[in-house]
């Protein structure tokens, strides 16, 4: 389809296309850059499409200074109003580059990105960038090859600007009939959650969180330390009956090697099992010491593989801070995931997570939901046992191991509240007497039997999950509070497929919903700290982690605590919702 396009390059030509925008309902919109980092790169072309076919193209370049400049003011306006609805592909990119160097905020936003993402319902087969999608909506082939041209030239070609301008008028195609679909499929209500998310996770990225350089390398070299006595202390305990063949001391093998690790352990008498996984090998732990000390190896190794001297090169050299990429659908469930690097999975020891701090004058303001799964699972069964646990503030992990060990509930002891806790959680991951015989060390007839009990002490717990179980494999499909859609994919004859749809079909409703409650905080939140000092700067899956400034610390924990509050009791009805914070100068609770 032919596109025209009009080059703005006049305060009074980027007033006019502004007020002729503002009379719409939609609007497409699209960005061209310098690079893909908006700390790095330069803001070049904003397309505006009025229609599908008509274009303006706004050549920043004959700007001077926009982020201060007032003749864009009426570009803010447009912006941030509710209407028209923007249009975008894969927005949070726009929206970065868009607040960064425009100080535009974006309110009233439709991502086809993250339309096809959730129409595809976890289906991992399909592709989401703007070629893929356009065709598959539209049945057009949309050249990108302009993309990777040079867009920091004085003056950009007739081809460059007619790229630009058919990428903008073309989301609005797509839309159309992407709506169609998601009506057909009754996800607008879980679309607009996510459409309402990006600003907020734009922010979040543009914020970044701030790594103390010094004291990640100090702890490093701890951690390395440790590294090579646990190697030297494994390597002894494997080299026991081996054959030394040698006058230069014990046989060495290859730590990370599995076929060597299987024959040495296997020397040693040590009942592997079909594979060394760490969740395979952890009841083996408490009976084989060397066993709890190639686990022990293992956590060390990742640790510095994943989060070694290379989470340093993260850090920008323009703001010092880390700025990871969020991915906001991140897995089937609508759980968001992280790269570059994985912030959200940071050791939980406290050697790492010190060194992420709050800068001098900030503190941080760490809170998340108490149990939100487990009160999600409350609100969808209705179960007595945990409903009334949850209303009347009563420990429901104390309340669940007197029951399994008929017992008072002030005589349970912290050992069986444990093993109540790992139920009570597992429950919600379709947890099978052989996992709980995996991670308890209890035999499997004796996991069998304290499982019959806890299904007989939540019955209304236990028909909603092999409900849930059933419809996965009737449906081949499960939904979240929101309405997120997943889908399963499974051979009927496999019975390993369909007890992994049937395991998905129980966590998927309340894993995801308890995705939907934090981005649904999210932006309560990002409304309510827009006026203060206050930031996101890092979210794990029901944590939240705010900075602020100190002496607003208080209070903006009040409105944090609030937001998230009332952000899951528009999902959770039966229960109460709990946050638990604290205010801190390091990323620790």
């Amino acid at each position: 389809m032919e596109v025209y396009y009009q080059l703005v390059t006049s305060a009074a030509d980027l007033q006019a296309v502004c007020e002729e925008a503002a009379t719409l309902q939609v609007i497409g919109l699209d960005t061209e850059t310098t690079d893909l980092d908006p700390y790095k790169g330069e803001l070049r072309l904003i397309q505006i499409a009025t229609s599908a076919t008509t274009v303006k193209v706004i050549d920043l370049k004959k700007f001077s200074e926009p982020k201060k400049n007032p003749d864009l003011n009426c570009l803010r306006e447009l912006f941030f109003a509710s209407r028209p609805t923007k249009v975008l592909h894969n927005a949070k990119f726009d929206a970065k580059w868009l607040k960064l160097h425009v100080g535009a905020e974006l309110g009233g936003i439709f991502d086809t990105l993250l339309g096809s993402q959730i129409l595809a319902a976890g289906e991992t087969d399909r592709r989401h960038n703007l070629a893929d999608v356009t065709y598959e909506f539209i049945g057009e082939e949309l050249d990108k090859s302009e993309q990777v041209s040079n867009w920091s030239a004085d003056e950009l070609s007739p081809s460059q600007l007619e790229y630009a301008a058919k990428d903008a008028g073309v989301v609005l195609r797509i839309r159309e009939k992407m709506i169609e679909r998601l009506k057909a499929e009754n996800l607008i209500e879980v679309a607009k959650l996510e459409f309402d998310c990006v600003q907020p996770i734009a922010h979040l990225e543009l914020a970044g969180i701030f790594l103390d350089r010094t004291c990640w390398s100090e702890q490093l070299k701890k951690v390395k330390k440790v590294q090579l006595v646990v190697a030297d202390e494994l390597q002894e305990m494997l080299s026991v009956g081996a054959l030394q063949g040698s006058l230069f001391g014990r046989t060495e093998i290859n730590l990370d090697s599995h076929t060597q690790l299987t024959e040495a352990l296997t020397r040693l008498g040590v009942p592997l099992p079909a594979t060394t996984r760490q969740w395979q090998l952890e009841p083996l732990a408490n009976d084989y010491p060397v066993v709890k000390k190639l686990l022990e190896y293992r956590s060390i190794q990742k640790a510095i593989t994943s989060y070694g001297e290379n989470i340093l090169e993260y850090i920008n050299p323009k703001t010092g801070r880390i700025h990871a990429d969020f991915r906001q659908i991140g897995a089937p469930t609508g759980r968001m995931s992280c790269n570059n690097p994985n912030i959200q999975q940071v050791p939980h020891g406290e050697e790492y997570r010190r060194c992420f701090r709050a800068p001098e004058g900030r503190k941080f303001i760490i809170s998340d939901y108490s149990q939100i799964e487990l009160r999600i699972l409350a609100d969808f069964t209705g179960d007595p046992g945990f409903v009334d646990a949850f209303n009347s503030g009563a420990d429901l992990h104390r309340t669940t191991a007197a029951q399994l060990f008929n017992v008072a509930p002030e005589a349970v002891t912290s050992d069986q509240r444990s093993f109540a806790k790992r139920i009570n959680f597992g429950v919600v991951y379709g947890i099978g007497a052989q996992r709980v015989s995996n991670l308890t060390g209890i035999s499997l007839n004796e996991a069998q039997e304290l499982l019959r009990k806890y299904f007989a002490t939540y019955r209304k717990l236990d028909a909603w999950l092999r409900e849930a179980a059933s419809k996965a494999i009737k449906e081949r499909q499960a939904r979240t509070v929101s309405g997120r859609l997943a889908r399963f994919r499974f051979d009927a004859e496999d019975r390993q497929s369909m007890s992994l749809a049937e395991r998905n079909g129980k966590n998927t409703p309340i894993q995801g919903s308890s995705a939907d409650i934090l981005k649904r905080a999210m932006r309560i939140l990002h409304d309510e700290l827009r006026d203060t000092s206050a930031c996101i700067v890092n979210v794990i899956h029901d944590e939240i982690v705010v900075e602020t400034d100190a002496h607003e610390a208080e209070a903006i924990a009040q409105k944090v605590e609030k937001g998230m509050c009332d952000a899951g009791e528009e999902y959770v009805k039966k229960v109460p919702v709990k946050v638990e914070w604290v205010i801190a100068d390091q990323w620790l609770k």
